[in-house]
């Protein structure tokens, strides 16, 4: 199982605190190494000028602190002073640090002066104690700041998300808060220009769709009434068919303008889901009709007929009868006996709805049916879900509010 992604804010706060961590390391680090290198130097200079002092004391005769040949001289201080070099050197393993200072002086003898290194080691101790806290302060303080940016960056482009996703689905007035002039500012007012276009773009479209529509009305219109006056005959009967089909597709194009311009009223009235599901197949042959449970419900009832009407006529069309009408309580199941959805047209389903105009290897015409079903279903607040059934065919269920 995959671990949940990061979003931005906990990117940002994350990239920041990392970002402050090293920083702060850095100069930690940095720090101490130029202390050290200069206590160092410091007592090295000092034991140094104390040598010095030591050897003209000794030259004069005059007692010091300072040691001929002793005892415990590190190695590489004994080596050095062969060569006549004045030599300090720090000399670590032991309890505490010890800093050696020597020179030869006349005789051939060894000159030595040591102290304890240990009040720098603790000063140093202190300084780097010091750093940490410092450090860490500034590392919280700087998550905290990056934090509170990163949760700001998120919300901002978790709200210019959720924006997109509403204009998908459909809602496309809802737009975005552009706040600022950074990126994601940059982002919402991109949404909401691709909100705008989407708009005026969809509304073109269906002016246009309307407009084709009213145009066709008058000429189908007379061809109905001049199929009236041929003569009986098989080419009037085919003739008659493919005008009424036309003058159907002409009203099925204007109800899907109605309803992409959102000016379609509701009228609702209580009515038994059982009585508007017999009306809604009625005349239609191999539709068989089961009341599990009725119900009654306040909804339109035009609507819900013309979506049961559409499921019913589509199911003959594309599946098989007979086709199974079935009554259970608010849920109307429509279910035929032919093949099922295709994978793929399920799937569109299932995602984006019915398209209109598509075809596929089971949808053989417009599609506009399903297009009017599912949005008649939108605006009365019910709910379409397409499966196929367990024992063949497709069923399409059809969920009415209850309240």
């Amino acid at each position: 199982m995959r671990p949940p992604a990061l979003n931005v804010g906990a990117k940002v706060a994350l990239a920041v605190a990392v970002a402050a961590l090293c920083v702060a390391g850095a100069i930690g680090v940095l720090v101490h190494r130029i202390t050290a290198d200069e206590q160092l130097a410091t007592a090295r200079s000092g034991l140094d000028q104390e040598l010095r002092s030591a050897a003209e004391d000794l030259a004069v005769g005059r007692r010091s602190g300072a040691r001929l040949d002793p005892r415990g001289l590190p190695g590489p201080v004994a080596r050095a002073v062969r060569d006549d070099v004045r030599v300090t050197y720090l000399e670590q393993g032991g309890e505490h640090p010890v800093l050696w200072a020597a020179t030869r002086v006349s005789g051939g003898k060894v000159l030595a002066l040591s102290r304890s290194y240990a009040p720098e080691e603790r000063s140093l101790a202190a300084l780097d104690r010091t750093l940490l806290a410092a450090g860490a302060a500034a590392t919280v303080l700087v998550s905290l700041t990056g934090l509170l940016l990163g949760v700001r960056m998120g919300r901002r482009a978790t709200a210019a998300a959720r924006t997109a996703e509403r204009i998908a689905d459909g809602d496309l007035d809802a737009r975005a808060r552009p706040d600022g002039r950074d990126e994601i500012a940059r982002l919402a007012a991109s949404v909401n220009a691709m909100a705008d276009a989407l708009g005026a773009r969809l509304e073109a479209e269906r002016r246009v769709t309307t407009d084709i529509a009213h145009e066709l009305r008058t000429p189908v219109a007379g061809m109905a009434t001049a199929v009236g006056l041929l003569p009986p005959g098989r080419a009037s009967e085919l003739v008659a068919g493919s005008v009424h089909k036309l003058r159907g597709l002409v009203e099925d194009v204007l109800e899907v303008a109605r309803l992409d311009s959102q000016v379609a009223a509701v009228e609702t009235e209580q009515r038994e889901v059982s009585a508007m599901a017999r009306r809604a197949v009625a005349g239609l042959d191999d539709v068989d009709v089961r009341v599990a449970a009725d119900a009654i419900v306040d909804t339109d009832p035009r609507r819900v007929e013309r979506v049961l009407a559409n499921l019913a006529v589509n199911a003959l069309r594309h599946g098989a009868p007979p086709v199974e009408v079935e009554v259970d309580g608010p849920i109307v199941r429509v279910r035929d006996h032919g093949p099922g959805f295709p994978p793929d047209l399920l799937t569109v389903l299932h995602t984006s709805g019915p398209q209109r105009f598509r075809t596929g290897s089971r949808t053989g015409g417009t599609g506009l049916g399903l297009a009017i079903a599912t949005g008649q279903a939108r605006l009365l607040g019910a709910r379409l879900t397409f499966r196929n059934h367990p024992d063949g065919g497709a069923e399409t269920e059809l969920r009415l509010p209850t309240e």
